[in-house]
């Protein structure tokens, strides 16, 4: 943590300030130089007669102070420049910064979510009117983009195979837009099935390449694997695809929506969620059943307070002044060094 007295102006290398000692020597040695040479001066004049010399030696041979000019009170203060030039080089080089507090800014996540958009998605017993399971998903998973301001978002969808919709970003309008052309495949298609294991794989795939610490899969179906069973030992099962996540820090939540698996019969069919109750503790995420509109926004919302991001460490802008500190020293040298040389030029 930055304590107060880490903010502010500071010094960074403060071994430099010696040489402001140095200048103060240097003007003082200088100061009685130049008092000598208006005294040797006065002399000269007094033996001259010279009325027309410099006001301070008529002050040092004891007559009133004469009208200076303009320029002559500018010319008196040269030295005083000069000194003043040398004191901000000291300064420079004694790097002068400034730490200014950033506001705080929260750690995001990389989230995916990973939709299942096999047929059944077009039941629609989620609650009354003519809206199905996968227009109630996408509506409530803009409400959980929305929410998730700081964090990138990428979709994945899913049925036999999985497919990288929209890749982990920042610019949510974009993924909101995709989001909202997912469609469910062709019932009863080469595609229409459900591959829970592939796509959280896939998914696991897409998150290892970030490097942000904290990835999150929220995987969403209607339906139990199909894919990889017993006649397809190939295939990935949703358990071993977990044990991957696992190893590989991701965090799986996983939602079952819908009432159950419609049957031939129109009867609806219950659903066996050992195996995506399993991804979810295997992994450190939770598991949630939604059996309505209201319950699915329940569990997005839920989902959204346990992924809360903590604050990152405070930060400071560090604003050198080195420059500015060089640049004010070097005008008044170019200023002084100018009106030396005019005045050498005045001179008869």
């Amino acid at each position: 943590m930055l304590a107060a007295e880490d903010l502010g102006f500071a010094i960074a290398s403060p071994g430099w300030l010696w040489l402001l000692a140095v200048v103060v020597v240097v003007a003082v040695w200088r100061g009685r130089q130049r008092r000598g040479l208006r005294i040797a001066l006065a002399g000269a004049v007094a033996v001259r007669g010279d009325a027309a010399g410099d006001s301070d030696i008529a002050t040092t041979l004891g007559f009133g102070p004469l009208p200076r000019s303009a320029w002559q009170r500018f010319v008196a203060t040269l030295p005083w420049l000069e000194a003043a030039a040398l004191i901000l080089a000291g300064f420079a080089l004694a790097r002068p910064v400034e730490r200014v507090p950033l506001p705080p800014e929260r750690e995001g996540a990389d989230v995916l979510l990973a939709l299942d958009v096999s047929s059944s998605m077009l039941s629609e017993d989620l609650g009354p009117g003519a809206r199905t399971r996968l227009d109630l998903v996408l509506a409530a998973g803009e409400e959980f983009l929305a929410r998730r301001g700081e964090d990138r978002i990428g979709l994945v969808t899913f049925a036999r195979y999985a497919d990288l919709l929209c890749p982990l970003t920042l610019d949510h309008s974009a993924a909101r837009e995709l989001l909202r052309s997912v469609e469910p495949v062709e019932a009863d298609g080469p595609e229409d099935a459900t591959g829970i294991g592939t796509a959280l794989s896939f998914a696991i795939e897409t998150l290892e390449r970030s490097e942000t610490a904290a990835k999150v899969v929220v995987l969403l179906t209607d339906g139990e694997e199909n894919v990889a069973t017993r006649a397809a030992p190939q295939e990935i099962a949703p358990v071993h695809a977990a044990q991957l996540a696992a190893q590989l820090g991701v965090r799986v939540h996983t939602i079952v929506a819908g009432t159950g698996m419609p049957g031939r019969d129109g009867r609806v069919q219950p659903l066996d969620t050992t195996a995506v109750q399993q991804v979810a503790a295997l992994t450190g995420g939770r598991f949630f059943r939604a059996r309505d509109a209201q319950s699915l926004t329940a569990v997005y919302r839920a989902i959204d307070a346990l992924e809360k991001t903590d604050f990152a460490e405070p930060k400071v802008l560090v604003r050198e002044w080195f420059w500015a500190f060089v640049g004010l020293a070097v005008g008044l040298l170019l200023i002084v060094g100018w009106a030396r040389t005019r005045r050498r030029g005045e001179l008869p």
